[in-house]
């Protein structure tokens, strides 16, 4: 569906002048070119289309506007057309001439004329004729879409053509792409180069009629139509890839770091626990803590490896906890945990930090979770820098369910489920044993089986399970599933499925396939659990020659990319979420084989016929090695076209005939009268013939084809599935254009082109377009019975997935703008990933096309294609993106001989044109191929024209010339020991090459050389060659003058051709000198500027061809320069050198260099500086300032690199280099005269931080031209009132201020708000270094926390700024601080909840410094400020193999700098004050005479160290190396400690510059053997002792003279004021009156009194001063950020594994230079000693326990209750009660009481502890524990261990107060649930309550088990020596005998007491009624007894 607009002529136009067209449909403009100088006839003849995804109403409206361009002003618009779209509805094709009308709707007699068209979806378009659009075949492909079926028969194609007849050829692919995507149609005069670069310059912006009178915002044109650079798109040549080397294989160093810091809720009584952690094959154990089901560990462990990244990601990471292990029993697992290494590198820095992992039982799947562990988890490459995140003082937020150890996404409840994978059957085996092999089993069983026992292999998290083996088969049929029972969603990405051969020795894999989990399955809200198939996949792995060893067997194991097809296996895979609860299920994890249903063979799509054709047209740069036998090439495609498998003539599947499908099977077999012999004669033709390469120079070879290009053709059978594919394809080709716009808006920004943003707009645009068409073509085929379940999930998935991203591309296309760009980018390199990812289709169909070249039948090097890049397809954005293409292929060796420099070496380039399609569809399968040719057909197939011809002959050939203009290289591959090299191009063109001429000892040649081939002959029609030129291959070798030269790195350009009936004038010629990037492997090694342009010789020969006007120098003999038009314009530069001193000088052969000089070059000129005499005794030139005059390109980024040269001048008048470097870009030095006009204060921002700002509001008392800055200390962030734009004449006032009534009124609120008002303000005394330290960081966390948040509010804040129009380049970060405190302050105002109030209220006011989380060097860009450091470099870049890094090159540093400037400079410049002409630019630099300096380095603390021995500790100190100086800490070495605080200062006299790189390194101290580096830190003192941000000495928050905050500088603040004043000379300091000082234009004010010791008050002007230093960056002119009392964070680094952090520490540095006063004595930073505690706990009672036991007699329920408490990590000392025995209703009374003595660092709050690990340690480890008390009760058992019944711990800094009764004590108050009030018992001294005791029940569930009342009291050690108190009841202060009732006893201790005791209490009234019982009974008895005696008497009457 289209709109065609064909805009021909605009006539009757007034006057004459430049026109412009717009062309405005759907809101969607186009603009025509530019028709310069034309008068009333503008001939604009241009086409615009615009692709409409829904009809078009027949109301909608087409404007065109004419304008009258200017590129100056905006443009003037003429005349409008607008026209109603009806009729073009009605009838596709309107055709009219018609008036304009101007702006008041009046007719004007300007008229235009134009032609529309209009192309409906449901194909009815009206007749074409293919003259119209200069037979534009894509409106054809349109029409197409609708009318490809699957049925669709040979034949019955609605336009055919034989290829042969080829009437007209497509006017370039691109060139309609480029219409569809709304570009703009070049003219047929001035055809657009194929790769014109994204370079817009002004003129053609423009031309966008950028500022137009219709009042557009300029931001909202979109560059749709800028030409990419990039993309060299072309209808008949696809893209080559330029990167050589396979990189996946390649092992790499990794290290896994794991903390495991403790484990919480252990399901378990009493145990002694101990953490497994295993990554891969190794495993590591913590310590074990005994009986406690919290343990806490904090210990750290690393696993070092040197593996291919693919093997790394997937080994998996597992922790499990053990109880009860020792050396005896291996333990029980109670639970484990794991993910792979992949899941951990794919998370953000590479870690996880603090997060706990959910234990699970493997064995028990119902049981639940079985506690969890807290760890970090980090990932390291080599290269990746880890982000620690700060640990100060941790408390950390016990939320456990909110930290938990899950990538984003992933639920906390995580089900168990079952995988079940299937698998069907696998086809295609290779034949295993060689063919020796297979002889002698012939000789031995008489037959001659399949030599191969296959089955099949998977392995998921850890986990592996087989199926059967299927003896000698080569087409196994299994039919069995691998069932693996892991948690959903799992945390291994991937599953691993391999085919194995079984043998006696060893197995060996044939083929591995991985399936990775993210690409079966969607975890959105619409997804879908994983799925596949079935379906087949292909295996590729190593060749299919069969030899006793294989040397590529790694490739078989999935390492790297295979070379060849393997096999293909049919497997499916489903998951199964469990319901744990169902008694019938296996609860075990072990993995199951079963036997699964089979599938039919239809199930993966009905088989159909495939057709694959290739043409070679070209064959060059044959390896040398390759260049003397015979070389053919073969294409193979799955087995078909393997001629060694004997597999070339397959018989054809019949196709399986189901009842009922016969006719339709036989229809298709002959109903194309083109395959009527469908006898299998149509064999394939899969390999060239053989051919003898011939010379193209030293190194290569080529075939001489010629005008005869062999052709191969494959018929192969596969399942039809071509709609993945399609789907692929699609996705690919939006990818592709988004990426190719993507790169071309970073070129714009890189080479500050103007508009970067609208070409982004332009990007966005294609993109959403791209994803509206996926939606309308993906849905086809819907109906396909073959389509699996993947199938249907994956297409709703990604049609969800491309409408979201259309949607955001619309939406992110209008927030673009000139400042978002680089942020809007970002976001579209997301949705590129994304795009990447939904097209690889995890289900493959038809496998992947390799192209093997055999050098007298051994296979040498080879190429791999995917087949979906070859799939034909009548719908254009289906179609493969190398299909009916000509694609450059590059060989390269397979697998490990590819790694390396070996597989830089090119091993064939090919020019190769494929296609591949259904065999029905093939008549089109030549249509690509450049034209002009006649078909060799084979001999058998005379007469039909329809077989694929065997070779083509070229009957049309062109003569050509090329010329190649070399101009420069840069940064360039130092491939000489020297660090230089000798470099020269090859330029590569067809079968012919040339060389520029070598270099001597440069890595930045500028060879200024032209390079000239003749006698090309292109085959092929002129016109195509013309869009479609073949590449120019550029490699780039190192002249060695013995051996071989090296190779540098490769580029490809493409030329622009000039036919001969072109003119050779712009705008195409001469061509403009562009930058091609060179790559070595697959790193970028340098860029070339260069310029290529192929000439057509016509018929008179080359007398036509422009002459070649160049400066012909006659002493470069037959090397011709570039010519005058091509080479850059130069002006005269001057480049002024500083030449400072030489650092670090290394040996040179041995040599020490001792009398160094430098030697500065750039194109061509240079200077040379001062010799230094003696290198030792100073290194420093004395001549400081030397420069020359050079001419340098006008434009910029075409400047050649300046070279410095280090030499050492030895004896005799030799030279020797010491090192180089190449200083690539002079940009950064190039010297820009200030603009006077510009007002010089533009930094509000900064003042933002600090306070209000308020303009003209202030007293009108100042003069004007003041700015006046007032400030107080007290306030860090304040609210925000106004935001002033201030220049350097507004009379405006910064105000910070806070009177002291405020101060009042603060305390007073203080005291009124709080309970404790002592808490509040600290006392002075109390407060230490570590004080500040610890507050500082709070603030740096906090920060970093709001930069987190503010992110998001960035923003809106951007629009906010360009409203308010401040200038200057603003701090956004430190602005949306601003802000965000600004919104907190605003929560938490008076009305604020209480909550946000506590913290607030907490923090007393400490005086802070700044904490540097990284170098202090990269937040003071090194200090580099005007002396910068050169690396001098020296022998080869490393080439991986050898991994030298760039560190090992440096051999020294040259310090200096350089200035660049045009001559003459504009006037003013050189007048200021105190101009010194011998220094040139570089005024007021101090000189550079050695002097003496005081370093006093403090070192803090170190975190994350190493460990350096086998406990996995470290026992590290200090070593200090500067000069000769060299101290060594070791006594004070720290034991066993990863993270040691030292707090250490050390003083060392230096003088500069012989000594200043400062060396700190961490060591570990050994007892037996040398003491092992850990790590160290370099750092560059006297770059920072000469800084202008004056790094010597921190600038502190505020002055004071006394106590913790003691002011460190032997200068004061006014002192220090003074000098900068003097040196920047700045006017002032003007100190008065008191308070007020005033710096050049501004005003800074503050307090002005100090307090000393005393507390008595004096006047001191240090506080205003102090204001003014700490805002010196506003000081117009001079001004820069001071550095402020800092700690900085600095990365340890050990030589032996570079790039691999080894901990961090923290440290800063003061220097004081000898001459001036000396510093007071250093600040005392030891560690704090922690305090001695004396926790008392009484037990009071117990209420509610739970009653365990049953009575021995009475079968009553009751407990012998006992309570045992301790305090964490001292287990060994618990204390337990007395037992209450025999609790009936679960009271107890104990009054007894535990003493836990303790020591504790409140700072940190941790308990510290010291203690022997073992019996053989040689000195005691310092544990830090967090401060918890546990309590326990226990049911106490005589014969059997004691029943564990309920437990509590208590964070004594937080934890909940206790309940006031037995009652109100709930279960909640433990677990959370409700708000309970915290305490911190060293606060509040002494708690009394009651508090729960919790256990776990069988469900895994808390269950309250108790209650116990208990009393805390906390003392200093020294009021409990005081006031003692005996343990239990003891004396002193006893407590009384608990009253217990009388049954509290044992009844085997006290048999009376217990008869007693069942007699009287407990049996009485039982005992009475028995007794009456009896005695009824008895009187019962006696009666009957005397009853007949006496009856008798009565009888008888006795």
């Amino acid at each position: 569906m289209a709109l065609f607009v064909h805009l021909k002529t605009v006539s009757e136009l007034r006057g004459r002048g430049d026109r412009i067209a717009k062309v405005t449909f759907r809101g969607q403009a186009f603009y025509s070119r530019v028709l310069e100088n034309c008068e009333d006839v503008a001939d604009f003849d241009e086409t615009f289309r615009w692709p409409v995804a829904s009809s078009i109403n027949s109301n909608e409206i087409l404007e065109i506007q004419i304008f009258n361009y200017s590129k100056v002003f905006s443009n003037k618009l003429i005349g409008t057309f607008r026209m109603v779209l009806q009729k073009v509805v009605e009838e596709n094709h309107v055709e009219v001439m018609d008036t304009l009308m101007d702006d008041n709707n009046a007719v004007i007699k300007t008229s235009l004329c134009v032609e529309v068209r209009y192309q409906a979806t449901d194909g009815t378009v009206g007749s074409w004729d293919d003259g119209d659009f200069l037979g534009d075949e894509s409106l054809q492909e349109e029409g197409k879409d609708s009318q490809e079926t699957d049925g669709l028969l040979p034949g019955s194609r609605p336009s055919s053509r034989t290829p042969g007849e080829k009437s007209f050829r497509r006017a370039g692919r691109s060139v309609f792409s480029a219409m569809k995507l709304g570009k703009n149609r070049p003219h047929k005069e001035e055809p657009q180069r194929q790769d014109e670069p994204a370079v817009l310059e002004m003129e053609d912006l423009d031309r966008l009629a950028i500022r137009q009178g219709d009042g557009l915002d300029p931001d909202s044109v979109s560059l749709a139509s800028v030409t990419a650079l990039t993309t060299n798109v072309s209808n008949k040549r696809s893209k080559p890839d330029i990167k050589m080397e396979p990189c996946a294989g390649r092992p790499m160093d990794f290290q896994v770091s794991i903390t495991v810091i403790e484990a919480r809720q252990l399901v378990g009584l009493n145990m002694d626990p101990v953490v497994c952690v295993e990554v891969g094959d190794d495993k590591k154990y913590t310590s074990m803590k005994e009986s406690t089901n919290c343990p806490y560990y904090n210990e750290y462990f690393v696993f070092d490896f040197h593996v291919s990244p693919d093997v790394m990601f997937d080994k998996i990471i597992k922790i499990s906890v053990i109880h009860s292990k020792n050396l005896l029993r291996s333990g029980t697992l109670v639970g484990s945990f794991k993910m792979d290494v992949g899941t951990v590198y794919s998370q953000p820095d590479h870690q996880f930090h603090h997060k706990w992992a959910i234990l699970s039982d493997p064995d028990d799947i119902s049981a639940g979770l079985k506690g969890y562990v807290k760890c970090d988890v980090a990932v390291v490459g080599k290269g990746d820098n880890i982000k620690t995140p700060h640990k100060a003082n941790e408390t950390d937020d016990d939320d456990i369910e909110g930290n938990l150890l899950l990538p984003e996404g992933v639920p906390p409840e995580r089900q168990w489920a079952r995988f079940y994978v299937k698998i069907y059957r696998a086809e295609g085996l290779p034949r295993m044993n060689t063919s020796l092999m297979a002889n002698v089993k012939k000789a031995f069983i008489g037959e001659n089986k399949d030599l191969v026992d296959p089955y099949v292999q998977v392995s998921f998290a850890g986990q592996k399970g087989k199926t059967s083996v299927q003896k000698s088969s080569y087409e196994p049929l299994w039919n069995e599933q691998v069932v693996f029972t892991d948690l959903f969603p799992p945390l291994c990405k991937r599953m691993k499925v391999q085919i194995r051969d079984s043998d006696k020795v060893n197995d060996v894999a044939i083929g591995t396939h991985f399936i990775d989990l993210r690409k079966i399955s969607n975890d959105g809200d619409k997804g879908f659990l994983p799925t596949l198939g079935p379906a087949w996949v292909n295996m590729y792995g190593s060749t299919r020659n069969y030899t006793l060893l294989d040397e590529h067997q790694d490739l078989n194991e999935g390492l790297g990319e295979g070379v060849s097809f393997r096999a293909r296996l049919m497997l499916g895979l489903a998951v199964e979420i469990l319901d744990t609860s169902n008694p019938e299920l296996t609860s075990s994890t072990e993995v199951q084989v079963e036997q699964a249903t089979p599938v039919s063979e239809s199930c993966t799509g009905k088989t159909e016929e495939f057709f694959l054709f290739g043409a070679f047209l070209e064959a060059s740069m044959i390896d040398r090695k390759n260049g003397d036998k015979p070389i053919t090439f073969e294409v193979t495609i799955g087995n078909y076209g393997n001629e060694v498998d004997g597999l070339s003539r397959p018989q054809r599947p019949q196709p399986r005939k189901e009842p009922g499908d016969e006719e339709e099977v036989d229809l298709i077999q002959n109903s194309s009268d083109d395959e009527a012999d469908e006898g299998g004669d149509l064999a394939s033709v899969s390999s060239t013939p053989p051919m003898r390469p011939q010379v193209t120079d030293r190194n290569y070879f080529h075939l001489p084809y010629l005008d005869r290009k062999p052709c191969i053709y494959i018929r192969s059978w596969w399942p039809d599935q071509r709609r993945r594919l399609y789907n692929a394809n699609i996705m690919d080709h939006i990818a592709d254009k988004l990426e190719e716009g993507l790169n071309d808006v970073q070129e714009m920004i890189k080479t500050e082109k103007s508009y970067p943003e609208r070409r982004l707009r332009g990007v966005l645009e294609e993109l959403s377009y791209g994803c509206y068409r996926f939606l309308s073509l993906a849905d086809k085929d819907q109906g396909h019975a073959s389509r699996t379940r993947l199938d249907r999930e994956r297409l709703k998935s990604c049609m969800r997935e491309l409408e979201s991203m259309g949607q955001q591309a619309k939406t992110l296309r209008a927030q673009v703008k000139r400042h978002t760009v680089r942020d809007k980018l970002r976001l579209c390199q997301n949705f590129l990933q994304k795009l990447r990812f939904l097209a690889d289709e995890p289900q493959h169909s038809i496998p992947d096309v390799f192209i093997w070249m055999l050098s007298n039948n051994k296979r040498v090097a080879y190429a791999r294609v995917p087949s979906k890049d070859l799939l034909f397809s009548m719908v254009e954005e289906e179609l493969g993106k190398d299909c009916a293409k000509v694609k450059t292929l590059f060989l390269k060796l397979p697998g490990k001989r590819g790694f390396g420099s070996a597989g830089w070496t090119v091993q064939a380039k090919l020019e190769l044109y494929l296609w591949l399609g259904l065999s029905k569809q093939r008549r089109d399968f030549l249509c690509g191929l450049p034209c002009g040719f006649e078909e060799v057909k084979a001999t058998q197939g005379l007469g039909l024209h329809s077989f694929p011809p065997i070779g083509l002959v070229y009957t049309k050939k062109q003569a050509f010339q090329l010329r190649v203009h070399m101009y420069q290289a840069r940064s360039l591959f130092a491939a000489d020991s020297s660090g230089l090299s000798d470099p020269f191009a090859r330029v590569f063109f067809i079968n012919q090459s040339q060389c520029t001429e070598v270099l001597n000892e440069t890595l930045c040649p500028t060879w200024d050389q032209m390079l000239v081939f003749d006698n090309l002959e292109l085959y092929g029609e002129a016109q195509e060659l013309r869009d479609d030129p073949p590449i120019i291959v550029i490699e780039i070798y190192d002249q060695d003058t013995m051996g071989k030269a090296d190779f540098m790195g490769r580029t490809f350009a493409k030329p622009l051709v000039k036919m001969a009936d072109e003119g050779y004038c712009p705008p195409r010629f001469p061509p403009q000198l562009e930058y091609y990037q060179i790559y070595r492997g697959n790193a970028t090694a340098g860029d070339l500027l260069a310029a290529f342009e192929l000439l057509q010789i016509g018929p008179a020969g080359r007398a036509d061809l422009p002459p070649i006007n160049g400066p012909m120098d006659m002493d470069r003999g037959p090397i011709m320069p570039v010519p005058m038009g091509i080479r850059p314009v130069l002006s005269k530069y001057r480049i002024e050198v500083l030449f400072w001193g030489l650092r670090d000088l290394k040996r040179v052969n041995l040599a020490q260099v001792d009398r160094p000089r430098v030697d500065i070059e750039c194109a061509g000129k240079g200077v040379q500086s001062s010799l230094i005499h003696n290198y030792k005794k100073n290194p420093n030139f004395n001549t400081l300032v030397k420069w020359f005059e050079v001419d340098l390109p006008e434009n910029e980024l075409l400047h050649p690199p300046l070279n410095i040269r280090v030499v050492d001048c030895r004896a005799f008048g030799r030279y020797t280099l010491v090192g180089s470097h190449a200083v690539s870009s002079l940009r950064r030095f190039i010297f820009r005269p200030p603009d006077r006009s510009a007002p010089s204060w533009n930094t509000t921002a900064r003042l933002l931080r600090d306070g209000r700002v308020l303009c003209n509001g202030g007293p009108s008392s100042h003069p004007t031209g003041e700015v006046v800055v007032n400030m107080e200390p007290e306030a860090p962030i304040k609210k925000l009132e106004t935001m002033v734009k201030l220049d350097a004449t507004s009379d405006a006032v910064i105000k910070v201020d806070v009177a002291d009534e405020e101060k009042e009124k603060k305390k007073k609120k203080k005291k009124g708000s709080s309970e404790e008002p002592e808490e509040e303000e600290p006392d002075e005394s109390m407060l230490d270094w570590w004080s500040k330290y610890f507050a500082s960081i709070d603030t740096m966390k906090e920060q970093l926390r709001q930069q987190e948040v503010s992110g998001i509010d960035l923003e809106e804040k951007e629009e906010v700024d360009n409203t308010e129009g401040l200038k200057g380049p603003m701090k956004g970060k430190e602005k949306a601080k601003a802000v965000k405190e600004e919104k907190k302050k605003r929560t938490q105002s008076p009305g604020a909840s209480q909550g946000s109030e506590a913290p607030e209220k907490k923090k007393p006011k400490i005086d802070e410094l700044k904490v540097y989380p990284k170098e202090l060097e990269s937040e003071f860009d090194n200090f580099e400020d005007w002396l910068h450091t050169f690396n001098l470099l020296r022998g080869k870049t490393g080439d991986d193999e050898d991994g030298s890094t760039e560190e090992e090159r440096i051999v020294g540093r040259f310090k200096g700098s350089l200035c660049v400037y045009k001559v003459p400079l504009p006037e003013d410049v050189s007048r200021e004050a105190g101009y010194d002409p011998t220094y040139g630019m570089f005024q007021g630099i101090p000189s550079n005479d050695p002097i003496n300096v005081l370093v006093r380095v403090y070192v803090v603390r170190a975190t994350d160290l190493h460990p350096a021995d086998i406990n996995g500790k470290a026992d590290p100190y200090i070593a200090i190396r500067l000069g000769k100086t060299d101290i060594r800490d070791k006594e004070n070495y720290i034991s066993k400690q990863l993270n040691p605080v030292f707090g250490k200062s050390f003083d060392i006299e230096a003088s500069f510059p012989m000594e200043s790189m400062l060396t700190v390194a961490v060591y570990d101290w050994d007892l037996v053997g040398t003491d092992d580096l850990i790590g160290e830190t370099k750092i560059d003192l006297e770059n920072r002792f000469y800084s202008k941000h004056r790094a010597t000495c921190g600038i502190a928050q505020t002055y004071s003279i006394h106590g913790y905050n003691i002011w460190r500088d032997p200068m004061k603040p006014s002192q220090i004021l003074t000098r900068l004043c003097k040196e920047g000379k700045v006017d002032g300091p003007h100190f008065g009156p008191p308070g007020r000082v005033k710096v050049s234009n501004r005003v800074f004010t503050g307090p002005s009194e100090i307090e000393d010791e005393n507390g008595q008050r004096k006047p001191t002007e240090e506080h205003v001063a102090l204001c003014a230093l700490r805002h010196w960056e506003d000081i117009p002119r001079v001004g820069c950020r001071l550095v402020p009392e800092h700690v900085e964070t600095r990365p340890l680094l050990n030589p032996d594994k570079p790039g691999i952090e080894q901990g961090r520490l923290e440290l800063w540095v003061d220097m004081f230079p000898m001459d001036m006063p000396a510093p007071g004595t250093p600040l005392d930073i030891s560690p704090r000693k922690p305090k001695k505690y004396e926790l008392r706990v009484i037990v009071w009672n117990t209420d509610e326990v739970v009653l365990e036991d049953d009575d021995f007699f009475t079968g009553e329920k009751s407990s012998d209750i006992f309570v045992r408490g301790w305090l964490k990590g001292q287990q060994e000392d618990k204390q337990d009660t007395d037992v209450h025995y025999h609790s009936l209703t679960g009271e107890g009374n104990f009054n007894w009481r535990y003493l836990f003595p303790f020591d504790y660092l409140a700072a940190e709050e941790k308990i510290i502890i010291s203690k022997k690990e073992s019996m053989f340690s040689w000195d005691e480890t310092e544990y830090k524990i967090p401060a918890r008390l546990t309590l326990q009760i226990w049911d106490a058992d005589h014969f059997s261990a004691d029943d564990f019944l309920g437990a509590i711990e208590l964070d004594l800094n937080r934890f909940p107060r206790g309940a006031k009764t037995a009652k109100q004590c709930t279960m909640e108050m433990a677990t959370g649930e409700v708000d309970v009030p915290l305490v911190s018992i060293f606060k509040q001294k002494r708690v009394k309550g009651w508090w729960p005791l919790l256990a776990r029940n069988e469900n895994d569930e808390f269950e309250l088990t108790g209650k116990v009342e208990a009393e805390l009291h906390l003392l200093t050690a020294e009021e409990a020596e005081k006031n003692p108190v005996g343990l239990a009841r003891n004396e002193p202060d006893p407590l009384e005998k608990p009253n217990r009732p009388d049954t509290a006893f044992v009844w085997f201790l006290n048999p009376l007491k217990s008869i007693k005791y069942l007699i009287c209490t407990r049996y009485k009234w039982l005992i009475i009624k028995i007794v009456l019982a009896l005695l009824g009974l008895l009187m019962l008895a006696l009666f009957l007894y005397s009853l007949p005696g006496y009856m008798v008497k009565k009888l008888l009457g006795a």
